[in-house]
């Protein structure tokens, strides 16, 4: 068939770009369908992680797409301004900050820049997804022009695809041809958006993010990169939406709350959002997977919503890339929604939680609230738990961690860790590690372009990979492309930990 792709991606948001850029770079056939013509050039996201900048630094010019990005800290007061709860900015281990205010149309411009400059990936912009069926050995999309926001039938093509990923958001036309339901948790809050550019720079008072859990209207502030700012309150429970529609309402309550006027802000964007948790009953269908908002949409105060589709993408490309390269079977792509459902459930959860403490009205739990926050017998979110089920090592506690990333000096080549040593499966060893790597480990590891750092000959400039080792007393940790450890071993166990590994992908690359 002529339109004959390994992958189709629908949508071309962070989740999409992120998707096609992984699996543009491997080399595979890609065509991604995006409805709107071009790019969408405003902020949604504000806020990436220390997981997500390090995707980013694989997927693009990483300097380019956090060119007008800052550390951010984000603060959670009461109506009085005291501090509840204080989400600090510290360097990560993924060698980023961990809260970055960033403007994602810098990103996305990054991205987008990368993608065209690969021959194998086909960008489809303008284009709807009109129709989806699933064959034996790949699957055909119906796609059409998009003009005047309807699809034009006229001139629709049909595509084929072995795999197609929907990543077209909370109305997904992906999920809704395969009719996979949503679970919707019982948290349904509306605030109104208001992003703008800075007239004059940016205060000092503004260069944080802060969340004020007010009982008599929640609101917050946080920046967009350096220049700009993003302002959002509630709309209140009896409140008609629709006071907010025009924009003259969302100034009185700048002057009132802020002290900021048109003279100082030029509007960029002004809208109200329906806040939800939702996710997915199913993420795969066969061929057809669904990630992103089209998986899971949760309420923005943790800043997840971007970094857990990006992380869907990651964990997901790896897996394609495998099966379509002949070194995995197809029941590797289980795991992705094994291994990824459950930490996107937590994380909507979490989000959900904070969501509450910043949407109390009532004046008594709000005291209550800030009572147990300030003696310290409330907490803020939990950590992230770690994959517990999927392409990992059951042998060790060390397995689904988040590997990290320091820099390294390796022949005279310095740099950041993943730029200096390459994307894909990793081996990080001590001299007694590599030394007990047998042949038939090294077909494995050859079979699968395993890097590996010697920390015997290789300079780790800030002693990360060693503390990796160190802290889980092994000799060697194998990490996963999407960055997620594997397993750890000592150097006895060296080899079993290798051959694991081929056995975890069904066998196909695992010696005789």
């Amino acid at each position: 068939m002529k339109n004959s792709y390994d992958v189709a991606i629908v949508g071309y948001g962070p989740t999409g770009m992120t998707a096609a850029a992984l699996l543009g770079q491997a080399g595979h056939r890609v065509i991604v369908i995006e409805r709107w013509p071009s790019l969408y050039g405003l902020p949604r996201l504000t806020h990436v992680d220390d997981d997500t900048a390090r995707t980013l630094q694989e997927i693009c010019d990483i300097d380019r797409a956090l060119a007008d990005s800052s550390p951010t800290v984000y603060e959670w007061v009461n109506g009085d301004d005291d501090v509840l709860l204080s989400m600090a900015t510290p360097m990560g281990n993924q060698g980023y900050p961990v809260h970055n205010s960033i403007y994602q149309p810098d990103i996305e411009v990054a991205i987008d820049a990368r993608l065209r400059s690969l021959p194998n990936v086909t960008l489809r912009q303008g284009w709807i997804l009109t129709g989806l069926a699933q064959e034996t050995s790949d699957v055909r999309i119906t796609v059409a022009p998009f003009v005047d926001r309807h699809a034009d039938e006229s001139r629709a093509e049909v595509v084929a695809a072995k795999y197609v990923i929907g990543c077209d958001g909370n109305r997904s036309s992906v999920r809704a041809a395969l009719g996979v339901p949503v679970t919707e948790y019982d948290f349904h809050e509306t605030w109104v958006t208001f992003d703008a550019e800075w007239l004059r720079p940016m205060p000092e008072t503004f260069a944080l993010a802060k969340q004020y859990c007010d009982p008599a209207r929640g609101h917050m502030y946080m920046g967009i990169g350096r220049t700009r700012q993003r302002f959002e309150f509630a709309v209140l429970p009896g409140e008609d939406p629709e006071k907010f529609a025009d924009i003259s309402t969302c100034w009185a309550w700048l002057e009132q709350t802020h002290g900021l006027g048109p003279q100082d802000l030029r509007p960029l964007r002004y809208l109200r959002y329906a806040f939800t948790g939702r996710v997915a009953d199913q993420w795969r269908s066969d061929r057809v997977f669904i990630a992103g908002d089209a998986a899971h949409t949760m309420p923005p105060y943790l800043g997840q919503g971007a970094c857990s589709g990006v992380r869907d993408a990651a964990n997901l490309a790896w897996k394609l890339d495998l099966v379509l390269r002949g070194l995995a079977g197809r029941q590797v792509l289980d795991t992705y929604e094994s291994e990824r459902r459950p930490h996107a459930d937590f994380v909507v959860q979490s989000s959900i939680a904070l969501g509450r403490i910043a949407n109390t009205t009532d004046p008594e739990a709000a005291a209550a609230r800030d009572k147990a926050f300030l003696d310290g017998s409330a907490a803020g979110p939990a950590p992230f738990p770690r994959l517990l089920d999927g392409v990992l090592h059951s042998d060790d506690e060390a397995a689904g961690t988040v590997a990290p990333q320091g820099r390294l000096t390796i022949d005279g080549r310095s740099g950041r860790g993943d730029d200096v040593l390459g994307g894909g499966f990793r081996l990080i060893a001590t001299s007694d590690g590599l030394a007990a790597i047998t042949e038939d480990d090294r077909q494995v590891l050859t079979a699968l372009d395993v890097k590996v750092l010697d920390l015997g000959s290789a300079t780790d400039e800030e002693g990360r990979y060693t503390q990796l080792l160190e802290e889980n007393r092994a000799a060697v940790a194998l990490i996963r492309p999407d960055h997620i450890v594997y397993g750890v071993a000592a150097a006895a166990e060296a080899s079993d930990l290798i051959q694991s590994l081929g056995v975890a992908l069904h066998g196909r690359v695992a010696a005789p």
